[in-house]
């Protein structure tokens, strides 16, 4: 089993910036790949990003070039600095870990954190 925690949500204007953070524990491997996804009202849970425990990162393209994934192996610790944040980023964003990069793309893991709100106003 695996417990995650989400921080760093929150309200921010178009072309802002938030940092979100995530702790995971439990059964988290050092060869994990963490990851953000996030929801949106109404929509499925979609992958947003990852990163490998040597620092490899993968992006979906609609957040490519604005949003950077980052990880603290020490502190079982994943980051996503977002910045120019677009009214289309708001969502409820939640993070994850496996040994399988393919099984993150999915969305569809077992245990899920509360998430943390991002809202981008217009």
């Amino acid at each position: 089993q695996v417990q995650l925690v989400e921080a760093g949500g929150g309200l921010v204007q178009a072309g802002g910036s938030l940092n979100l953070s995530c702790v995971a524990s439990g059964r988290v491997f050092s060869r994990s790949f963490m990851a953000w996804f996030r929801q949106a009202q109404g929509k499925e849970r979609e992958f947003v990003a990852a990163v490998g425990n040597g620092g490899g990162t993968y992006y979906v393209d609609s957040v490519k070039g604005r949003f950077t994934i980052s990880r603290d192996n020490a502190k079982n610790t994943v980051y996503l600095q977002m910045n120019s944040l677009k009214p289309e980023d708001t969502a409820v964003y939640y993070c994850n870990v496996d040994l399988s990069l393919p099984a993150l793309r999915t969305a569809k893991l077992h245990w899920w954190g509360q998430g943390t709100q991002v809202t981008v106003a217009s």
